[in-house]
């Protein structure tokens, strides 16, 4: 009788959620050239400037950042820690992205004294000024675009956006991209430019297969 009831008892343990199988969204983002004349449909952050300085050689596809849009993420989020370095009167990268939570440093490697500085919703802060070999840091807790400036040179801009789940990316110097662990479901994917703004691509995401995707920025001026 004692076997049997151990063994009943043994059967009645629950046994534990499996992981749900995700899905993976994989494809390449295209810059393209705009018609001189013709505005850019554009849901970028109005800043003070956007401009095409920034550090030699840096591609422009490092200024883009694929994402899931209005993503309601169940799991822990964990951070995602950035760096944007002040070199050559330039932030460098210029575009980055975390997760809600995050940190980012601002280290000066340049000669001189630097400066950072944010008046937007997301975050607003001044981190004062400080010489070469110093580092200054900020945690993000809201989600949203924050832009960053040096008071002492106008001419420095950078983008950080701060995201409540993980499914973001930079792509890779010839475009390509991967967000892999997606839930299966209908997501809306954004290819982000900090000269665009927002252009948007519905995507259906099915457990254990890779979605293809395409996204087209048009960033550059007609000759």
């Amino acid at each position: 009788m004692a076997l049997l009831m151990a063994a009943a008892v043994v059967r009645a343990t629950p046994v534990p959620d499996q992981p749900q199988a995700t899905g993976t969204i994989s494809g390449r983002v295209t810059l393209t050239t705009r018609m001189r004349g013709v505005p850019i449909a554009t849901s970028a952050y109005a800043p003070r400037t956007v401009t095409r300085q920034g550090s030699p050689g840096a591609p422009e596809m490092r200024s883009v950042i694929v994402y899931l849009k209005d993503v309601t993420f169940q799991g822990t989020l964990s951070a995602t820690p950035a760096s944007i370095r002040q070199e050559q009167e330039s932030f460098s990268p210029r575009v980055v992205a975390v997760t809600r939570g995050s940190t980012v440093d601002f280290p000066n490697f340049d000669p001189y004294f630097h400066n950072v500085f944010s008046l937007s919703r997301t975050a607003t802060f001044d981190l004062g000024r400080y010489p070469s070999g110093q580092t200054r840091t900020r945690r993000f807790d809201r989600p949203g675009l924050v832009k960053v400036y040096c008071h002492i040179h106008s001419q420095m801009s950078a983008t950080i956006l701060v995201l409540d789940h993980p499914y973001f990316t930079t792509p890779g110097d010839d475009g390509s991209f991967t967000l892999a662990g997606v839930p299966p479901g209908e997501y809306t994917l954004v290819g982000w430019h900090e000269r665009v703004g927002e252009q948007l691509s519905p995507v259906t995401v099915r457990a254990g297969s890779t979605t293809a995707a395409a996204i087209s920025l048009p960033v550059n001026d007609a000759p």
